[in-house]
């Protein structure tokens, strides 16, 4: 079945636009509770970032699942993967995030995670869209789902991610520097490295509704560079508006995306034997994480751009580690999703356990120059065939001789084509995407 309003991930759109409207996310939720209650179930938890619309939307779903006959348990600003935590905690039949992750505060959406943490299957995805195109009913008055607040929901999270660092180890002597991009993690992230013992100095963590990664976290590092020298901090994270991304800053200001948090979690892993399946990345992750984890005897596995086709992947091979270059790491064996603040913390362990810093963990992995074009188009699916971008692409392929990659890729979020080529000199590099680029934008 195509889908017409889910995504790789949830619903997402311009606050005010359809689908993100306060009268289609009350459906959605009437919706999602007539589907959850069919398969026995009526309970849901929601989480929020720290979007002004947030609130709208929090109302919204309320009511349609309580028109469902479903019960909701509210959780206040809260972490993607936190929610994901809770939902399997309290045995609840769905969680459900309202986050836009790393977009501006404008837009919103609504992700759903499965009773066990994990992202709801396609079937019921499929399930809630054909119940959207019903008329809408209500349940009789004395069936109305009821609402509450979970008042600990901050501190059982805390409680997680401290734990998932093991036993014995502490972050005690320390510097940590922590940007919180105004989003979810502001409350949770600077009390979980705290409470681990280290010294903690932040930014992003007065949000006002619209500041949400705006100037800060994942989509603007350099905010966390300059803390990281200002403070003399040993390491800096960087976190997105829900909190499933990070990135991190080495003690010397140098930027350490999701390829090299992988590389640096890899090697520990496979160096203590804990290390399971191969690792999987995507198409847009760097060729110099390939190279150092093959180097290493680690297999190494691409998917489609996503973290949903990471998980699937890490799940069919028994894997436990992927991710993406954008900081979508995903650990198994600590979480059922992509968690920015575990993440993090798996780093942070493998530098205490190897007592080497984090610039030091990274010496056997080389990043090879990636340069990425957005052409715009409205025909994307249909400009990979094109016989003339066809042709271009492998005249760039024949010229890389091996060391190098192309790849042509349709946007899931916008109508443009992705360029992106990779290769060992940043000049050809650059030259190549822009050949590309042009040949794409004269057919479109």
């Amino acid at each position: 079945m195509a889908r017409k309003y889910f995504g790789t991930d949830g619903i997402r759109g311009k606050v005010g636009e359809h689908p993100m409207s306060p009268e289609f996310v009350l459906r959605l939720g009437w919706a999602a509770g007539r589907v959850f209650a069919a398969e026995g179930t009526g309970s849901v938890l929601i989480g929020k970032d720290t979007r002004i619309s947030g609130y709208m939307f929090e109302a919204a779903l309320e009511a349609g699942f309580s028109a469902a006959g479903v019960n909701v348990r509210m959780l206040g600003p809260m972490p993607t993967p936190g929610v994901a935590y809770l939902t399997k905690t309290f045995k609840a039949s769905a969680g459900v995030v309202i986050s836009a992750s790393h977009n501006p505060y404008y837009d919103n959406g609504v992700k759903f995670f499965a009773p066990e943490g994990g992202k709801l299957s396609d079937e019921l995805e499929e399930a809630i869209e054909r119940q959207l195109e019903q008329p809408f009913s209500m349940v009789g008055s004395k069936q109305l789902g009821k609402a509450s607040r979970v008042n600990d929901s901050q501190g059982r999270y805390i409680e997680f991610c401290k734990a998932s660092l093991g036993p014995g180890i502490s972050l005690q002597g320390m510097k940590i520097a922590l940007d919180c991009g105004n989003g979810a993690t502001y409350q949770v992230a600077p009390m979980v490295f705290s409470e681990l013992g280290a010294k903690v100095v932040t930014c992003g963590i007065q949000p006002d509704g619209i500041n949400i990664n705006d100037g800060c976290g994942t989509m603007h590092p350099e905010s966390l560079q300059a803390l990281v020298k200002e403070s003399g901090a040993d390491v800096g994270l960087a976190f997105d508006g829900d909190g499933d991304r990070v990135m991190m800053v080495d003690r010397h200001g140098r930027l350490i995306d999701g390829d090299g948090i992988i590389y640096v979690i890899a090697s520990g892993l496979l160096g203590s034997d804990r290390l399971k399946g191969p690792v999987v990345g995507t198409l847009m992750s760097n060729l110099g994480l390939e190279l150092a984890l093959t180097g290493l005897g680690v297999d190494f596995v691409r998917t489609k751009v996503g973290d949903r086709y990471v998980l699937e992947s890490l799940h069919e091979r028994d894997g436990i580690l992927g991710g993406e270059p954008s900081g979508h790491v995903i650990c198994l064996d600590k979480a059922s999703t992509g968690d920015g603040i575990i993440s993090g913390l798996r780093v942070l362990g493998e530098m205490i356990r190897s007592q080497r810093q984090l610039d030091e963990m990274l010496e056997g992995m080389v990043w090879f120059p990636q340069v990425m074009l957005n052409v715009p188009t409205q025909q994307a699916l249909a400009i990979s065939a094109h016989p003339e971008v066809i042709s271009v692409v492998k005249q760039v392929e024949s010229k890389l001789a091996g060391k190098g990659r192309v790849v042509l890729r349709p946007s899931g979020t916008e109508p443009v084509v992705r360029v992106m080529v990779e290769g060992e000199n940043n000049l050809h590099v650059t030259q190549f995407a822009q050949d590309i680029a042009d040949v794409v934008r004269s057919v479109s």
